[in-house]
C-alpha cells in the first residue's frame, strides 16, 4: 500500500513560525508517540482516509509545503516520508525532521526524500483520474557536453490526455521512483513531458543504470576534493577569478542552510584589482586558518566557493545553523589588518548566493 499526503497552501502555521524553521520538529514526534497506536491501526485496515486524517494536520504543523508519503520500507514494514517534494527552501527541514526521528524498527522507518523504488517498473498510480503504468514509461536520455547531468524527456502513452502540470508532476513522481528524490536532484537535469515518443527512447527502468555510470564517472576518489576553476568579468568589467567546489549541490548537503560571506579587502593589487605579491601572502595565511577551522566543523559548515575581484576577496560559505561556523567566522576576521573584513550572516537553503557556481 502506497499512501500520499497532499501539498496545500500556506495557512500561516507550521515550524516556520515564530519558533523559526524545525521549531514544530520535536512537537511532530511527541504527538507520533501518542498516535503511533492510532496510525498502525488505521495502516492495517488499508484506511486511506483514516490515515490521511491523522498526518495531514501533523505533517502541515511543521510547514505547510511538506508532503507526506506511506511507502514500503527498506529494512521495515513501513516507511514514513516526509519531503520537500523538490522545494530546496524546505529540503534542510525535512532532513531534521528524519534526523530526530526515533529509530526504526520492524515496523517503522523514516526518510526526508522519496526513495528508490527496486521495483517502480510494476508501479501504477492515479493522476488527474487516470491511471500512469510505469512499465510503460519510456525515456529520451541527453548527457550534455558539461557530463555533470543528464537530461530527460519522459513519454507515457496517456501523456496527450493530460494538462502539462499533471504531465510534468506524474514524470518527476516516477523519477523519484526510479532513482530517489535525491538522485532526481542530484543527476537529472532538463525534465521534458512529451506526448510523441522521442526516437531514441528507452525503457524507464534503464534510467538507474545510466545515472550510475554517470556517477561513477564524476565521483572524486576517497578523501579527495575537486574544484572548478573559473574566469569572467565583474559588472563593471574588472577580472575576476573564482574557484567553487566541484560539484557543487545543496542535496548534498542539505542541513547547511546558512550562508556566511567572509569578505576581506586586500592592500596589494594588480592592475585588474586581483591580487599581488604582498597581499597573496596575507590570503593564503588566512586560508589555511579558515580550512584548519572547517576541518574541525566537517560535518557542520563547508567551503563552496571563493572569488576575487576589484580589491576583494570573497568565501563563501554553508553552515548548519544548529552549529557554531557563524560565531567562528566572525573571530577569526579580527585577525585581518590589510582593512576592514566583513562577515554577513544570512538563510539561505536553496544556496541562491551561489547559484551561478551550483553544478
Amino acid at each position: 500500500m502506497r499512501l500520499f499526503g497532499r501539498k496545500d497552501g500556506e495557512d500561516g502555521t507550521g515550524g516556520h513560525g515564530t519558533g523559526g524553521p524545525g521549531a514544530g520538529v520535536p512537537v511532530f514526534w511527541a504527538w507520533w508517540q501518542e498516535a503511533r497506536p492510532r496510525v498502525e491501526a488505521v495502516v492495517a485496515a488499508g484506511d486511506a482516509n483514516g490515515l490521511a486524517e491523522l498526518l495531514d494536520p501533523a505533517v502541515s504543523a511543521l510547514h505547510p509545503g511538506l508532503v507526506w508519503e506511506l511507502a514500503p520500507g527498506k529494512e521495515a514494514a513501513h516507511a514514513l516520508v516526509v519531503t520537500a517534494a523538490g522545494d530546496a527552501e524546505l529540503r534542510p527541514l525535512a532532513h531534521r525532521w528524519a534526523r530526530a526521528a526515533p529509530q526504526g524498527d520492524l515496523l517503522w522507518e523514516f526518510h526526508p526524500s522519496r526513495q528508490a523504488d527496486p521495483r517502480a517498473s510494476e508501479r501504477t498510480f492515479d493522476m488527474d483520474g487516470r491511471t500512469v503504468e510505469l512499465d510503460k514509461l519510456t525515456l529520451g536520455l541527453r548527457v550534455p557536453r558539461d557530463g555533470s547531468r543528464v537530461d530527460v524527456s519522459a513519454y507515457h502513452p496517456i501523456f496527450g490526455e493530460l494538462d502539462e502540470d499533471i504531465r510534468m508532476e506524474a514524470t518527476l513522481l516516477a523519477l523519484d521512483w526510479l532513482l530517489g528524490e535525491d538522485d532526481v536532484a542530484r543527476w537529472v537535469g532538463e525534465i521534458t513531458p512529451v506526448t510523441f515518443e522521442p526516437i531514441d527512447a528507452v525503457a524507464a527502468a534503464h534510467l538507474p543504470a545510466v545515472v550510475a555510470d554517470l556517477a561513477s564517472d564524476l565521483a572524486p576518489g576517497p578523501g579527495e576534493e575537486q574544484w572548478a576553476l573559473l574566469e569572467g568579468q565583474t559588472v563593471s568589467g574588472a577580472p575576476l577569478h573564482a574557484s567553487a567546489r566541484h560539484p557543487l549541490r545543496p542535496v548534498d548537503h542539505p542541513l547547511l542552510d546558512r550562508h556566511i560571506e567572509i569578505t576581506l579587502p586586500y592592500r596589494h593589487r594588480d592592475e585588474g584589482g586581483l591580487p599581488a605579491v604582498g597581499s597573496l601572502t596575507s590570503l593564503q595565511s588566512f586560508e589555511d586558518r579558515l580550512t584548519a577551522g572547517l576541518l574541525d566543523r566537517r560535518e557542520t559548515a563547508l567551503l563552496a566557493v571563493r572569488l576575487s575581484a576589484e580589491g576583494l576577496r570573497i568565501f563563501h560559505l554553508y553552515a548548519d545553523r544548529d552549529g557554531d561556523a557563524h560565531t567562528w567566522a566572525g573571530e577569526l576576521v579580527k585577525e585581518w589588518n590589510e582593512g576592514k573584513a566583513r562577515v554577513q550572516v544570512s538563510d539561505d537553503p536553496a544556496w541562491t548566493a551561489v547559484a551561478p557556481f551550483l553544478t
